[in-house]
């Protein structure tokens, strides 16, 4: 049999015990404030149909959906012209009919469109899974990733978007995270775009003006006037609309008039500011979300001082259900990037002294006869709520050690025959070297005196 090299797809990545520890510290912590804010738990399938998925997330979104071969002989459901000539996009429709979901807010509101009769308005769920993107793999961008989402539906009151950004401002502040949460409206942008002369081509607009951070405010203004818009227009958006910190008053000065967009962002940053003062949000009126079904308020969460790409997003999709056939549904969601956050705590170094630890005793026998008292004596910490690994079989007394130094467990349990014979053991400290002799009944009743982390 030929041996196959070991090694990933290209965009994935193992996690190993450590990294599972920190990926789980930073779940349990946004489950913790999603519940707190009355969210509730779900899951959808990691595949749905392609027509769910295609069309709401733009062309470029569109390209990166990993489609799905159908099952069996799939060529022969394909005419031969067709097969030999048809581009690959279109060939790609007659032969896949699912797909791995993008991202979580499509499937929801598929879920949403078929449980709709049975459901309480409004709908708070939150979702942690897995989602794909055939995206080009680089610092803190991965083809298979997680998405932690927390959306509302069936509420078109701006308090949501308060609420939402409460949540970012709390998760944030408990992982330590100093973070700029970016915020703009799809409205607004839509006045801004018909002032650069964009007409009915909006979708053209943003999509350019979403390269910003990749190639620059010279090279966004190049595309626009590239695209054929209005050198008048562009030039008067430019003048402000890059500053570094540009107001909703420099805004509605330029529009001359009073844009709705402008009327919910004051909205939503008055109540936030009078609920957290502390909450680290900025208007941006260069942000635009690429996403399609975006219509109203958008977010977009980045860290100080750590280049990973935005840890987070979200904003209002007030129709998103229509395409299933269900009209009139607002709706409004943020997402957390778990990978992005997880790459910027460990370059800020914020998870030294957080993680648990693998555990926090050895015991190990000396011989395999003492091997069942060592089981016992396992058990019985154990069930004292103590977090307890035994050391399989009688093993050399430094093979052990090492093993707990390597593992960084605090703690060793030895047990020798002279230790049996008494009914004792011996307890040693693995970071000072410290070790007593302690009768075993004491070792128990005595375990929160005994297993403190002292050097």
């Amino acid at each position: 049999m030929n041996k196959i090299k070991p090694t990933l797809v290209q965009g994935t990545r193992d996690y190993g015990p450590e990294m599972m520890h920190k990926r789980n510290l930073i779940i349990h912590t946004i489950k913790e404030v999603f519940e707190k804010y009355a969210f509730q738990p779900l899951e959808t399938p990691a595949m749905e149909r392609l027509d769910t998925l295609t069309g709401k997330y733009g062309e470029e979104g569109d390209r990166l959906i990993f489609r799905i071969l159908n099952s069996g002989d799939f060529k022969k459901e394909v005419d031969p012209q067709t097969w030999n000539h048809a581009e690959s996009s279109a060939l790609a429709a007659l032969i896949c009919e699912k797909a791995l979901r993008y991202d979580l807010t499509v499937p929801f509101a598929r879920y949403v469109a078929m449980n709709m009769y049975s459901l309480a308005l409004p709908f708070k769920r939150y979702q942690i899974q897995l989602v794909w993107r055939a995206d080009r793999p680089q610092k803190g961008r991965f083809r298979e990733f997680y998405q932690c989402d927390a959306d509302v539906v069936g509420s078109s009151s701006l308090w949501q978007e308060v609420e939402l950004l409460l949540i970012y401002t709390e998760v944030f502040q408990k992982l330590n995270i100093p973070v700029t949460i970016r915020i703009n409206n799809r409205k607004l942008l839509n006045a801004l775009a018909a002032k650069a002369g964009a007409g009915e081509r909006f979708a053209t607009f943003v999509i350019i003006l979403d390269k910003l951070d990749k190639i620059g405010k010279e090279e966004v203004i190049k595309e626009w006037l590239n695209a054929g818009f209005s050198p008048e227009g562009i030039d008067a958006l430019s003048r402000w609309i890059f500053d570094e910190n540009p107001n909703l008053e420099q805004v509605r000065e330029a529009l001359a008039r009073d844009e709705e967009g402008i009327q919910e962002l004051e909205f939503i940053l008055k109540h936030l500011r009078s609920l957290s003062a502390a909450a680290p949000v900025r208007f941006d009126p260069t942000l635009a979300r690429g996403l399609d079904y975006y219509t109203g308020t958008v977010f977009e969460v980045v860290v100080r001082g750590v280049d990973v790409g935005s840890v987070g997003g979200g904003g209002r999709y007030n129709d998103l259900t229509g395409i299933f056939g269900v009209e009139g549904i607002p709706g409004v969601g943020i997402s957390f990037g778990l990978d992005r956050i997880l790459i910027a705590m460990e370059e800020l170094g914020l998870f030294d002294g957080q993680l648990p630890l693998k555990s926090t005793v050895l015991v190990t026998a000396l011989s395999e006869d003492q091997m069942p008292d060592a089981a016992r004596i396992a058990t019985q910490l154990r069930n004292a709520g103590v977090s307890t690994e035994l050391y399989p079989g009688g093993a050399r007394l430094k093979k052990s050690l090492a093993y707990a130094h390597k593992t960084s467990i605090p703690f060793a349990v030895i047990i020798g025959e002279n230790e049996a014979k008494k009914h004792t053991v011996l307890l040693k400290n693995m970071l000072s070297g410290d070790q007593i002799e302690v009768q075993t009944e004491q070792l128990i009743a005595r375990k929160d005196d005994f297993f403190q982390l002292k050097k």
